[in-house]
This record gives C-alpha cells, structure tokens and sequence, in this order.
C-alpha cells in the first residue's frame, strides 16, 4: 500500500450531512503522514465547524474567495497548485452539477477549474438524487472530463430512507487514496488519472463453474483479487472499466461496471457483448474444460462403483477470441504456471497473438491464489519485467502503468 507521507492533499467539504465524517479522514490521513489543506463551502459550514477543522488539520480553513488577505498571493490559485490530489468529499448532487458545468464563483468551484491537480469525488446525497437523470448526466460529464469517482456505497441514510447515496467512510476513502497514490507512482511521473482517459478497458476476473448436476461443479481457487485490483488501478488512470467477474465475494470497485457471470460460456458471451473495447485484460481463472452434459437432478453414488467418468468438452477460449478480432484491442493475458515459468508464457503470448502476458508461479506458498500478494513476471515485446511479492494492489498499479505506455501516446523527454 502506499506511503502517504510527505503528500500533500486539499480536502474540499461542501453541504451535506456527511461532512460529520470528514474530521475522521483528515486525523487519518494527518496520522499518515499526509498534509491536509481544507476548504469549506458555506453549506458545510450548516453541518461542521470550520474551528474543527482547523483543530484536526493544523491549518486555517479556507472558505472565501475574496479573502484580502489570501487574495494578495491570489489564494485560491495557490492552493490550487499546492495539492497532489483534490478529494472533494461530501459532493452533494449541486457540488457534482457545478463541477460538471464548470462553475467558478465560489472558492470551491474556482479552485477545481483552475488545478491541473486530479480531482476526486466522493458522492453523498439523498437515493433518489443519486439516480435522477440530471445526477447520471452530470456523472458521465465528470468521468468524461478525468474525474475519479469513489462510491456512493449503499445503506440507510438520514433521511430516513435506505439505497445507493451514502459517502463512503472515511477508511474506504483514505483506501482509495492509497490507491491512487499507488497507482501514480507505478507509472513514473506521469499523471496517472490522466494515462488511460478516454480508454474503455474490459477486465475478466475470478473462477469460471462448470455444472456436473444441480449442487456440483468444476471450477478452481481463483478469488478474484488480481483482477479486481486491475480494475481499480485501471479505473484510478481514468479508463472506462467493465468487469466481468466469475462467483467471487469481492466489493465491485467504485466507479466500475460489473457483470456477473458463472460459465466459461456466460463469460465469452458478456465478453462479445463489449464491442468497443480499447483494452482487454484476461485476468479469469476460466475453467479448460466443462461436462458435455450436466445432469438435471443431483447425481447419486452407485453401490458398488468406486469411481466415476465424466465426459469433457473443451470451452471456448475467450482471450483467442478476442485477440482475433479486427480492429484487435490491446490484449493483455495470464499465466498461472507450476513449473518454466518462462517458456509457457512466451509460448502463449505467441500462440494467442497478446500484446503482453503476466506470469506467476502459483505453486508458490503466500501468493497467488486466494492471497492478498503476488509476484509476477510482465512480458511485452522484447521486454521484460519481474515484480517481486507485494501486494496485489501494488502490483495492479505497475501492470497498469506498462499498458498505459504501450497504448497511450507518451509526451517526449524536454
């Protein structure tokens, strides 16, 4: 996970009742090592103090655009230059309307028009506000333009109701945050949020089950983690993410499309359905073979049979397909190996015309399967790259930032 300190972040609160929640994510981050700026709207200011604030960050809080005596070091284009990341959290659906509309005549609406500083947006608002037509809108706009969006996550909410609207906590939030500076720093010092804009990326992820009868299957250990990690470094660079995922128990990232689905066939079948894909990263634990036939009713021991055939048909071979198509997205593989790590991944990488493979060594103890760590080997062209055990997360990060110098046009060195 990475290191927060020394980083600088400008935390803009605006009107809505879960501003209570921000003094917890400023004393986190502060604990981390992060220097907190904070600017409050006048709305806010119903809801928290701005002396809190202040008491929690160490710094006065900022909430006027024509303030005197910020303005004779024109304040607001200072602050605007100053932070690494701007988290505006709470956005209530006015904060995200002026946002998307390029509002500039509070301090709020100017400072995110005048950073080239990312901006990320946590939602908080009523479960109706959220899914209003002119609150979708206004949310494609923001990820059009670059935005990160981190939730709503769904829950009970003050008004009494229950649904998609809440502001993540503020752990979830300083997650995101890591995240984010994980991801910046895997792709050197280009501004990562910015490194695969306007891309659509389709990641499949997790276990395929193949049914035997109504209560078994064929399928493997794969949890998902990798994939879903992809997903969140690659929605962190500003791509346009679809999930595709086998049965796993994981949180679908913010901001992220997820389908759900169970068969190989079910996979290569949301697969087709992504016709415009920039990028596909075939992450999926997907399962060789499956029954020819799985039986209707649950399947009975036979007394005096020790063992049981099972008939097997090949299933389709997703990543193959992709690649064949015209125009052929940039094609990304996995390969989960025991043994020559090297050749079967080369092997494969040729065999299926992918544009790069990552390898791992799975019958490593601690990563991989069902871990939170990997170690993997990235093969591209004539390169390669090995990348010891960390965190999937971390490793997600780098894998991303090697797609996005492969299909984003890269600016040259001054």
């Amino acid at each position: 996970m990475a290191s927060l300190t020394k980083r600088k972040l400008l935390l803009i609160v605006t009107g809505g009742i879960a501003a209570y929640k921000t003094p917890e994510l400023v004393r986190r981050l502060r604990d981390e090592g992060t220097e907190v700026r904070v600017v409050m709207t006048n709305g806010a200011k119903a809801f928290i103090t701005p002396l809190t604030l202040q008491a929690v960050s160490g710094h006065p809080v900022h909430d006027d655009l024509l303030d005197p005596a910020a303005e004779a070091a024109m304040g607001h284009i200072e602050l605007a230059r100053w932070a690494d990341l701007i988290v505006v959290a709470p956005a209530t659906a006015s904060a995200m309307a002026r946002l998307a509309y390029g509002h500039a005549d509070d301090l709020f609406s100017t400072l995110c028009l005048a950073t080239d500083s990312p901006i990320a947006v946590v939602p908080a608002m009523n479960r109706l506000m959220w899914s209003a037509p002119a609150t979708q809108r206004n949310l494609r706009l923001l990820q059009d333009d670059g935005k990160l969006i981190w939730g709503p996550a769904e829950g009970s909410q003050a008004c009494g109701e229950t649904g998609a609207g809440r502001m993540l906590e503020p752990q979830q939030i300083l997650k995101h945050i890591q995240d984010f500076f994980g991801a910046t720093s895997a792709f050197n010092k280009a501004p990562l949020p910015a490194a695969l804009h306007g891309k659509h990326v389709v990641i499949t992820a997790g276990p395929t089950r193949e049914a035997i009868d109504p209560v078994r299957y064929l399928s493997n250990y794969s949890s998902g983690k990798m994939g879903y990690a992809l997903a969140t470094a690659a929605q962190a660079a500003g791509a346009q993410v679809t999930l595709i995922s086998g049965p796993v128990s994981l949180d679908t990232p913010s901001g992220v499309k997820r389908v759900d689905v169970v068969t190989a066939e079910d996979m290569l079948k949301a697969t087709q359905a992504e016709t415009d894909m920039d990028i596909f990263i075939g992450c999926a634990a997907v399962a060789d073979f499956r029954p020819v036939s799985a039986e209707s009713q649950k399947m009975k021991k036979q007394h005096g049979k020790d063992t049981l055939q099972l008939s097997l048909v090949k299933n389709p071979d997703i990543l193959a397909w992709v690649a064949e198509q015209s125009p052929k997205p940039f094609c990304v593989g996995f390969a989960a190996e025991t043994q020559r790590l090297d050749n079967y991944a080369k092997d494969k990488m040729a065999r299926k015309n992918l544009d790069m493979i990552i390898a791992n060594d799975v019958s490593q103890a601690g990563i991989g399967f069902n871990s939170d760590h990997n170690a993997v080997t990235v093969f591209w062209q004539d390169k390669k790259k090995h990348l010891e055990a960390q965190s999937k997360s971390s490793i997600a990060a780098e894998v991303i930032g090697y797609i996005a110098q492969q299909t984003t046009p890269q600016p040259e060195e001054p």
